[in-house]
């Protein structure tokens, strides 16, 4: 007994599909009589349905964002994922902008640093994720070395700041001898003032 799977089957010289051979002039009848194909996708629609499909689907249309012409059917996903002026946020501070200037943006704002309070440091926020995920919250002075350890880089370092330190301190005896020459110049000045003011009286007196 023959099944369903081995009946003979012809296909459709307009809509190209297989049609049970017992049925295809019926087919062809009814498909020729209300179907065509889309010129644009080749779908076959119904002919009364083609002009709102050709309107819903294959006419140009401008997006309202960057006024780029396309068929209305990809309208959607171009202002969704294409669209260089649809709204994006940067992924570091959350400011929304044209997808455009994303890249400027983040470039700028991704070397950006904060503190991380955990161990201290200024980390950049491009490198925030996978600082947290490995930070320990040991602090680390300019060389990488933790600031409870005292490295040899960092003992010769105050070694040389302290050395340094002592040279700007000036001696005991330059002070005093500072002091002594400040009173002396002035010393000397009210003496010089006082002869001044006296010679000038004796000349008013004289007059």
């Amino acid at each position: 007994m023959a099944t369903a799977s081995d009946e003979a089957t012809s296909i459709c010289s307009h809509c190209d599909r297989s049609i049970p051979s017992t049925n295809i002039d019926l087919h062809y009848v009814h498909c020729s009589r209300n179907l065509e194909r889309c010129k644009h996708c080749g779908d076959m629609v119904p002919k009364k349905h083609a002009e709102e499909h050709y309107l819903n689907t294959h006419a140009s249309v401008s997006c309202s964002l960057c006024s780029e012409t396309m068929e209305r059917e990809i309208l959607a996903v171009h202002r969704g994922e294409n669209c260089p002026q649809r709204i994006v946020t940067c992924e570091f501070c959350e400011f929304p902008l044209p997808a455009i200037d994303l890249s400027e943006h983040q470039e700028v704002c991704g070397n950006r640093t904060e503190l991380c309070h955990l161990c201290r440091r200024y980390v950049r926020l491009r490198e925030r994720n996978d600082h947290e995920a490995n930070c320990n919250g040991v602090s680390y002075d300019s060389v990488g070395v933790p600031d409870n350890i005292v490295s040899p880089s960092r003992r010769d370092a105050r070694a040389a700041e302290r050395e340094q330190g002592g040279r700007r301190r000036p001696p005991q005896e330059f002070s005093q001898r500072r002091v002594l020459f400040t009173i002396a110049i002035t010393g000397i000045a009210v003496i010089l003032g006082s002869l001044f003011f006296q010679r000038k009286t004796e000349n008013t007196e004289m007059h």
